[in-house]
């Protein structure tokens, strides 16, 4: 069986779910397990473009053994049959280039995205689901606020990336900031690294979550979520960016 992991900005969720031969199984293994090792993996991590099938094939062969990719699977209204292999090699770029974890570059290759890969229609589709998890759907055009970056003293670096949580706030920043750090585990006062006053709020945050996790940035062990291992030079580009 195999470890899945769901997540979003809010929650996560790790469910076990057993070897099938189906193209469900390989869809969500694809999605929640062999992706998200994917982007973390060093040659990946440092931007750089990468073979796809060389950094996902030995993350396949430790989940699934040689019986398992050989499996074949009837292809649904049809006779044909496939292998459990080679439908995950089909799905691990479809999936990563559509959900815009990678930007395909031809024969194979591939690199994380970038600010500069942003464009409207995603920043759109961004707004559109903020909307929706939110549910306030009329209000979305035109809602306005702050995307702040912050963490505590011990954790600052001055020539690295170090934890900084990245959020959004409709009202004072320093008020939002210390709503959630009231009643955790900390004997620090949190130090506020940057402050941007944005439209769509909502949409510019998702954006910037997801550029920062595409880069491998997110900490995923963090206590709380929306932290990052990042640099506020790194984050003030994506900002910037994104207003332009």
């Amino acid at each position: 069986m195999y470890r899945a992991r769901y997540s979003n900005d809010r929650a996560e969720t790790t469910v076990i779910k057993p070897f099938e031969p189906s193209r469900s199984f390989c869809y969500h293994f694809s999605r929640y397990q062999a992706i998200p090792e994917l982007l973390v993996l060093p040659e990946v991590a440092s931007g750089a473009p990468f073979r796809l099938i060389d950094s996902s094939k030995p993350i396949i062969d430790k989940h699934l053994t040689i019986d398992q990719q050989a499996t074949m699977v009837r292809k649904k209204h049809s006779d044909r049959v496939e292998s459990i292999l080679k439908i995950i090699k089909f799905y691990i770029p479809f999936i990563a280039k559509n959900t815009g974890q990678l930007i395909s570059l031809g024969n194979g290759f591939f690199r994380l995205p970038t600010p500069e890969d942003i464009n409207e229609d995603e920043l759109e589709d961004a707004e559109l689901e903020e909307a929706v998890s939110e549910g306030d759907l009329a209000e979305v055009d035109t809602f306005e606020g702050s995307i702040y970056a912050f963490s505590f003293p011990t954790l600052v670096q001055a020539d690295a990336p170090f934890p900084i949580k990245v959020g959004k706030a409709t009202g004072d920043v320093g008020m939002r900031v210390e709503a959630q750090c009231k009643g955790s585990a900390t004997f620090e006062n949190p130090v506020i690294l940057g402050c941007w006053q944005v439209k769509r709020v909502g949409a510019v945050e998702l954006a910037i979550h997801k550029v920062l996790q595409s880069r491998g940035k997110w900490r995923e062990n963090a206590p709380g979520k929306e932290w990052f291992d990042t640099t506020i030079e790194e984050i003030q580009s994506i900002v910037t960016f994104i207003k332009n």
